[in-house]
């Protein structure tokens, strides 16, 4: 029987231990003072904690005390600073249901809340999400049911209402910076609005409309212009599955008052210059009337400034690596951004004018930073920063640079194991058709000189993501980092695998030809990093194993269902198993003669499953938003018909990002248990 005690204590630390430290996100900062926020999930109790300058002394504002699965997120600053608005809970699925993983009878909701910096009292502005405080006032702007909601911070039950009503559905609201005006989005499904509504006269005004997709208004630093992201119509035009299809964009800006808008910038029409995946940080409007916008266009994900008048793109950030986490500085002549330039299995933070020059680095080395967030008095910076060893933690400097310290390092538990990890290699290998991967190797401590130890490989989700050489910045990845120390602590060696369609290495490697659906052309990747392990001699070439999720369990199918030879057991978290059956109902794909449907099942691991043998874990929430379960439901059919043995751990009402930290233990000990039994 498996003993968890025992197992914990062989490895030296414990699942719970190294799973214990609180992980920080969303880093915001109010537009005056020194004033900072972020949310702290700590073992699943998610809570807003603040700092404020020159002390940064760092503390809990909000006590939500029970792991109940209620994400925390979407955290802003009021005007005057005295109050954090933020949102509870998550999105509604198709079906209007919000998610519930703790299966409560009396139901949860997603609300937009705020807490009061001093009193730490905790007010609800209403059912919704996506919280806009007004840059002048009180008010909070915020999403509910596809329209605009209205609330008061001042008001002793928030006196929430409705802002107007509108066809389509309004998001992505924005104040003009006196206040009176909101601009936002208009979806109309085959084609959406830039609207701005006046909060003095309650009418609304559509800048220049058309047949186009608007998108990411940007008010001008007086008020009078609106820049706006443009995306052409698609109507009835199919997207062809086996090809990649350019998506072409511009950016126009809007006279506030005529309603008339003129392009001053656009893409070329290739592969790389398609719309980049680079969501709000798209398009910012600084200082001296520049537009900073991302783009792709010479194959890495970099910033650009032009005028708001229109003329050539300058580039911000050359070089051979990525762009991530952008802000700027509160008088909005720089901006502050993390990024893999030199060091490309890492991120640091760097500098640059809106104006062009050279980007400054603010932080290099060993350690990892990023979500950097500027104060409103710009003399500091606080941003999230972790190591090998060292968890993810919120830190302070002075701006432009200086010696770090950590915020709020009572939060970490004393017991947690940090002089136990192990700092992971960084690994390159080559595939069969010579495309260069990258992987992290952990190795355990106590390894002995001549013995062969059983190896597992891992595979991040997405797939847009890639591990790095430390704890990672986001929680999904955190803890499969946390997972692979755990594993190397138990006796095996772990090879992370950063595969071709993941991020940090150029568009050309994240869009990889026949990748996915289109023909798995990832796979490869995942063979030669089994074939680098099997090089080495301190590898038990015979005991092999994968694990991943989303994304990464579809590679651990796929790998067990080809090559059982090479894998000798696997645990697969809501992978995909059949991208036929994923995409049969997708209506705006072009499958031509159906050999789209073809190409995608012999891309899935159900189109080898008649040369499956080796053993699997298969784990899964049933409220799965990302994966169906139907695709769990639909492998363990077929392993059952072809006699393969499979182990199975479901989670009613759980989603596809686990919610409940109890569930992600009880995850890991059930891989862990796993491994133990099939590959010792």
């Amino acid at each position: 029987m498996f003993c968890p005690a025992a197992s914990a204590r062989q490895g030296g630390f414990t699942l719970e231990q190294v799973l214990s430290s609180p992980f920080p996100s969303e880093l915001a900062s109010a537009r005056r003072g020194e004033r900072v926020a972020w949310a702290f999930d700590a073992e699943g109790r998610r809570n807003v904690w603040v700092a404020e300058g020159p002390q940064f002394q760092a503390r809990q504002l909000t006590h939500f005390d029970r792991d109940d699965g209620q994400e925390l997120g979407d955290l802003s600053f009021s005007a005057d600073g005295n109050w954090v608005v933020f949102v509870r809970g998550g999105e509604k699925n198709r079906a209007g249901e919000y998610p519930n993983p703790t299966s409560d009878t009396a139901g949860v909701k997603q609300q937009v809340l705020a807490v009061n910096w001093t009193t730490g009292q905790v007010k609800t502005l209403g059912e919704g999400n996506a919280p806009a405080p007004s840059p002048t006032g009180p008010q909070v702007v915020y999403s509910k049911g596809e329209q605009l909601w209205l609330a008061s911070l001042m008001e002793p039950r928030a006196g929430a209402y409705q802002l107007f009503n509108a066809r389509g559905s309004s998001g992505s609201p924005h104040w003009s910076p006196d206040g009176r005006y909101v601009a936002f989005t208009s979806g109309r499904g085959d084609h959406s609005f830039i609207a701005v509504y006046d909060t003095a006269t309650k009418a609304i005004n559509f800048l220049a409309p058309s047949v186009d997709r608007d998108s990411n208004p940007r008010w001008s630093l007086d008020g009078r212009q609106v820049a706006f992201v443009r995306r052409p119509a698609l109507g009835n035009q199919q997207q062809l599955f086996l090809d990649d299809m350019p998506d072409p964009w511009a950016i126009y800006v809007a006279d506030l008052q005529a309603g008339r808008a003129r392009e001053v910038w656009h893409s070329g029409r290739a592969q790389n210059d398609s719309m980049p995946p680079a969501g709000e940080d798209v398009l910012q409007w600084m200082a001296d009337d520049r537009l900073v916008f991302a783009s792709e266009q010479d194959g890495w994900m970099h910033l650009y400034s032009i005028p708001s008048a229109g003329g050539e793109a300058r580039l911000l950030t050359p070089g051979s690596c990525e762009v991530e986490h952008i802000t700027h500085t509160p008088d909005l002549r720089a901006v502050v951004f993390s990024s893999n330039c030199g060091d490309i299995d890492r991120r640091h933070l760097w500098r640059v004018a809106v104006t062009g020059g050279s980007p400054t680095t603010i932080t290099m080395g060993e350690k990892i930073e990023w979500s950097p967030a500027v104060t409103g008095d710009g003399a500091h910076l606080v941003y999230f920063g972790s190591d090998a060893r060292t968890p993810a933690m919120p830190y302070v400097m002075p701006l432009p640079g200086g010696p770090a310290r950590m915020l709020a390092a009572q939060a970490l538990p004393r017991d947690f194991p940090s002089s136990q990890l192990v700092t992971p290699q960084q690994v390159i290998f080559k595939a069969s058709d010579g495309q260069e991967v990258h992987g992290q190797l952990f190795l355990p401590t106590n390894a002995r000189a001549g013995v062969r130890m059983p190896a597992i490989i891992f595979m991040h989700g997405g797939p847009i993501r890639q591990m790095l050489l430390g704890w990672h910045y986001l929680y999904y990845y955190h803890n499969s980092y946390a997972m692979n120390q755990y594993l190397a602590s138990r006796g095996y060696a772990v090879l992370s695998v950063n595969y071709r369609s993941g991020i940090g290495y150029g568009r050309a490697f994240r869009m990889a030809p026949k990748r996915g659906a289109r023909g798995a052309s990832e796979y490869q990747d995942i063979v030669a990093a089994a074939h680098y392990l099997r090089s080495r001699d301190d590898v038990d070439t015979k005991h092999i194993g994968l694990w991943g999720g989303s994304y990464g369990g579809y590679l651990t199918a796929l790998g067990l269902a080809r090559d059982s030879d090479l894998f000798a057991a696997g645990v697969d978290l809501h992978g995909v198993h059949d991208w036929s059956q994923r995409i049969s109902g997708a209506s705006w794909i072009d499958y031509g003669n159906r050999d789209a449907q073809k190409v995608a099942l012999e891309a899935s691991p159900v189109a080898a499953v008649s040369k499956w043998r080796s053993p699997v874990l298969l784990i899964q929430g049933d409220d799965d938003r990302n994966v169906s379960f139907g695709q769990m439901v639909d492998l363990a059919r077929r392993l059952r018909e072809q006699n393969v043995e499979f182990e199975q751990l479901v989670f009613p009402d759980e989603v596809h990002d686990f919610l409940l930290h109890r569930h992600w233990l009880a995850a890991y000990r059930a891989a862990s248990d796993f491994f133990d039994r099939k590959l010792k």
